[in-house]
């Protein structure tokens, strides 16, 4: 068992993202933390290769824990108001393996942190394991600021119980795309009393219908519920701690290809790539000039380790190829509303 160590989550197919966040680990965080991938799904040839030739990367192995965090989700996502609704407005995350990244709480490190695989690390988080000595749970994100509509937690349904006041939950709101925490923290047992409570009691409610199937969403219920001490850095009462990530919605300064927040140049934790698509990075990768924010940063973390492999010159895509990606998503879509 591990002390320490970094989680994601990644399968062939985000396989450019997987190589760009482990490089951006071993360069701004540490070459010694050991990094665990869990599988998304069985789509792992590539994966396992990266594996295979880095030393301190390995592939989560566990099934038994895989398929329980798997059925707790269905079970309870089963339970949600939405689901009557499902044949017409199922998301196109429905039935997704994103929860799958909780399996970190059952797994081989002590403490760890979680990137999401669309990301890449900017700085040591020597600052999360420091903040784990007094909290559970550490994020750094905006979350808390979004509208009642889209928060993750139906507010007024929650308030309307008398156990928790806005005020209560506000602060608590958060994302899971980046999070540091501890092993143990939902032990088979207590994930029994949360079903129960969820599905039973009637507190699937809880849970915002905007977000539905949402990974994030029901983390945050399982946050709130379990009262352990929180942290998030946006809301540390040091400035020098409140920063952006969003690569489409924050300005950042580049330095020897480390982002900084543009306001006071402060260290950030992590690029979060979020809204753009694994095609859009592989078409990237293969030298297309995608519109991504902080494109030439993600293709010098992507190709670190293999100059060569680079491409020299990014150009536009041809005519035939925008048109036929049109029609593609058009078809998934299509295929998704019937399915």
């Amino acid at each position: 068992m591990n002390s320490f160590g970094i989680y994601t989550l990644a399968n062939d197919v985000v396989y450019d993202q997987l190589v760009a966040l482990i490089n951006s680990i071993e360069m701004n965080v540490s070459e010694d933390i050991p990094i665990c991938i869990i599988p998304y799904d069985q789509r792992l040839d590539l994966v396992q290769q990266e594996v295979n030739s880095r030393k301190n990367v390995m592939l989560f192995e566990n099934a038994d824990v895989i398929q329980r965090w798997e059925e707790f989700a269905h079970q309870v996502w089963a339970a949600h108001p939405r689901e009557k609704e499902a044949k017409v407005s199922r998301p196109s995350w429905y039935k997704s393996h994103l929860q799958r990244k909780f399996v970190a709480f059952e797994g081989v490190f002590e403490q760890f942190v979680f990137y999401d695989g669309d990301s890449l690390a900017m700085k040591p988080v020597t600052d999360v394991i420091e903040k784990l000595k007094q909290y559970d749970f550490i994020f750094d994100d905006w979350e808390h600021l979004k509208n009642r509509t889209v928060a993750a937690l139906d507010i007024s349904v929650i308030e309307k119980t008398g156990l928790y006041t806005e005020a209560d939950i506000r602060p608590k709101l958060h994302c899971s795309s980046f999070f540091g925490s501890k092993r143990g923290l939902f032990t088979a047992q207590e994930m029994q009393e949360m079903k129960k409570r969820l599905i039973t009691q009637n507190e699937i409610e809880w849970i915002n219908g905007y977000g539905w199937w949402d990974d994030a969403f029901l983390f945050n219920y399982l946050t709130l519920r379990c009262d352990r001490p929180l942290f998030n850095f946006t809301l540390s009462p040091n400035g020098q701690d409140r920063t952006g990530n969003c690569a489409n919605a924050n300005p950042f300064v580049n330095i020897n290809n480390v982002l900084y927040n543009q306001d006071g140049l402060k260290p950030i934790h992590r690029i979060h790539y979020m809204s753009y698509s694994s095609d859009d990075f592989a078409w990237l990768c293969k030298g297309e000039d995608v519109k991504i924010c902080y494109k030439d940063e993600f293709l010098h973390y992507r190709f670190l380790k293999q100059p060569d492999q680079k491409p020299k010159q990014l150009k536009p895509p041809s005519f035939i190829s925008q048109t036929n990606r049109l029609l593609n998503k058009a078809m998934k879509k299509l295929q998704r509303t019937f399915s």
